[in-house]
């Protein structure tokens, strides 16, 4: 062989070995980061899938520990919740009373000029409550209303068993002979009391009449014009 083909033939054996040894180089670095890539994305989902996990619990925790103290805390307001009495405390609000759950009765009183007492008891095995608010009495067949006998609110009063609630009823505030002559008081629980009774009083002169509160002594009910 000559020394020109000999030279010819070394340079095309160097460039094509080199060819192959940068072909088996990418190769084996292609391999390498293939390999990384994949153990990276294995391990990766691994690790946050825990994370979270151990989070999620973490919080579900704090939140059940928070959430609790958040419920005894409402538990002990709800306990100091209530309507309001009007002397500065409040009641468990229960059964409201209506007309049809009262036994009632009415006497005739001298004080004040003369005044028809209400007396109102709850019927057997009935408790309820009479609202912290002006009985609605009324008279004859026009619906004159009694109005306020008493400048400031009542209280709400239980009524159960023998506990007895009072009102004072003074048909007539006028002087003179005025006024018209009737022998029944039309009484409710409220104005929406959808039983209102009708209660016989003997022969009275209503004008201007006027009702205090709800009261639990007969003597607090004297309606003082």
């Amino acid at each position: 062989m000559s020394g020109n083909r000999r030279r010819a033939f070394l340079v095309s054996a160097a460039i094509v070995g080199g060819a192959m040894l940068m072909t088996a180089c990418q190769d084996g670095n292609a391999a390498t980061d293939t390999g990384a890539a994949q153990g990276s994305s294995s391990a990766t989902p691994v690790g946050d899938a825990a994370t979270p996990s151990g989070s999620s619990a973490a919080g579900s925790g704090q939140s059940t520990d928070k959430n609790s103290g958040a419920t005894g805390k409402g538990t002990e307001d709800a306990a100091g919740s209530g309507a309001d009495t009007g002397n500065g405390k409040r009641e468990p609000v229960g059964q409201s009373c209506g007309a049809n759950d009262i036994s009632w009765s009415t006497r005739s009183e001298t004080q004040a000029g003369g005044y028809i007492l209400v007396m109102a008891k709850a019927k057997p095995g009935i408790t309820c409550y009479l609202p912290a608010a002006l009985p609605t009495v009324a008279f004859g067949s026009d619906g004159t209303q009694a109005g306020p006998a008493e400048q400031t609110a009542g209280r709400q009063i239980k009524l159960s068993g023998s506990t007895t609630a009072y009102a004072g009823v003074n048909p007539k505030t006028t002087n003179g002979n005025g006024g018209k002559e009737l022998d029944f008081i039309i009484v409710g629980v409220g104005d929406d009391d959808p039983n209102p009774v009708s209660l016989p009083v003997g022969t009275i002169t209503v004008e201007d009449p006027i009702v205090t509160n709800w009261h639990t002594a007969p003597a607090d009910a004297v309606p003082f014009s």
